[in-house]
């Protein structure tokens, strides 16, 4: 098998996993337009963003060589609960002849998940496959921990640029390991090196920390949504975001209650908006809105695929919140006719905003 993979966030922990299981493995290119031109182009028009810009991604990497796909499935009544075939029978109609691998969770087909698990096992010994996962798995959990130093430090970096030379080059570090022993010594080396960077001082009450929620794949794939974490970074806001994919893991792949914890905290918060899951990450979206809000975030940034009916209920449920609470919340919509100009200058006026509360706030104690 030649095996690519969605490109979501970081690629390395998808490529690590069936590298070191002795896959040859095809490692999508990062998105571009050209990507985005071609998810457009073979997709339905009434095609939500995500399944474009994936297709995209899968024909960028049948070009070059890769031959099985191995992906997630989608939650509810959702349409990336559908992806795969819809994505497969494009493939085929295309001449394409590819196999896939979906993902879902184990309690809804358990079943279907161990076959796909023999499959990807290949040779290995059952014992060299519980191994490579946790490799894995702790290597996603150490790249989510330093990234997250990342996003709020970054926001008061003396020297422009440093930081994200510095995550580039930490994960490409993280790339190179082999075992559990390398994670900790990567990320102990990474830490050092984010924490030698100067930062400006700032005072505590002129910080300002922003949440990002919305749609998985708009979340974590910054090439898609304009670089969000980093241009607000660039405007002096901490960031953090309601999706990360060690999380992601914790709430839909392993079977134990206490990783499943957070998930069911921030859904509960979102029972008040939203009672039933709808698809999606629609009622997670709104109760992380509430979570950060709890956690005393100064405002959240929503990301809302075009074409997403879950998120497009959240988007209503929103504007409530809004009223509501006077809760600064900017809904920003992603496509291919993403206006980058248009969506700077909303978040300018977005934190404007922000920075007038807090004043107006500090004046009234």
């Amino acid at each position: 098998m030649r095996i690519t993979f969605p490109y979501m966030g970081s690629p390395y922990m998808y490529e690590k996993l069936f590298t070191l299981l002795g896959h040859e493995v095809i490692t999508p290119p990062k998105p571009s337009q050209k990507t985005v031109d071609y998810g457009v182009k073979y997709s339905p028009e009434f095609a939500c963003f995500p399944l474009k810009v994936i297709l995209g991604t899968y024909l960028e990497a049948l070009e070059l060589g890769a031959d099985t796909i191995v992906t997630s499935g989608g939650n509810g009544p959702c349409r990336a609960g559908y992806y795969g075939e819809a994505q497969k029978k494009i493939l085929q109609n295309m001449g394409y002849d590819v196999e896939f691998i979906i993902f879902d969770e184990p309690k809804r087909d358990l079943k279907t998940f161990l076959g796909n698990v023999k499959k990807i096992k290949g040779n290995n010994s059952w014992q060299q496959v519980i191994k490579t996962v946790k490799t894995v798995y702790d290597m996603a959990k150490s790249m989510d921990k330093v990234e997250k130093i990342v996003e709020t430090k970054r926001a008061y970096e003396c020297n422009k640029g440093e930081f994200t030379k510095a995550w580039h080059e930490i994960t490409e570090e993280y790339r190179k390991i082999e075992s559990s022993e390398d994670v900790k010594r990567v990320e102990k080396k990474a830490i050092e090196r984010l924490n030698s960077i100067k930062i400006c001082e700032v005072p505590e009450e002129e910080k300002i920390r922003i949440g990002i929620v919305g749609e998985i794949y708009v979340v974590m794939e910054p090439s898609i949504n304009g670089n969000i974490e980093e241009v607000l970074n660039a405007y002096g806001a901490e960031v953090e975001r309601s999706h990360y994919i060690s999380e992601w893991i914790d709430f839909n792949l392993i079977p134990l209650p206490s990783y499943k914890e957070k998930e069911h905290q921030i859904l509960k918060k979102g029972d008040k908006y939203i009672e039933i899951i709808i698809g999606g990450h629609a009622k997670q979206s709104v109760g992380a809105i509430i979570d950060f809000m709890e956690r005393g975030f100064d405002g959240v940034v929503h990301l809302k695929p075009f074409g997403c009916l879950p998120e497009l209920v959240s988007q209503s449920v929103i504007d409530k919140i809004m009223r509501e609470y006077d809760y600064p919340i900017l809904s920003l919509s992603v496509d291919e006719q993403m206006a980058i100009a248009n969506v700077l200058t909303r978040i300018e006026a977005f934190l404007d905003v922000i920075k007038l509360k807090k004043h107006r706030k500090r004046i009234a104690r």
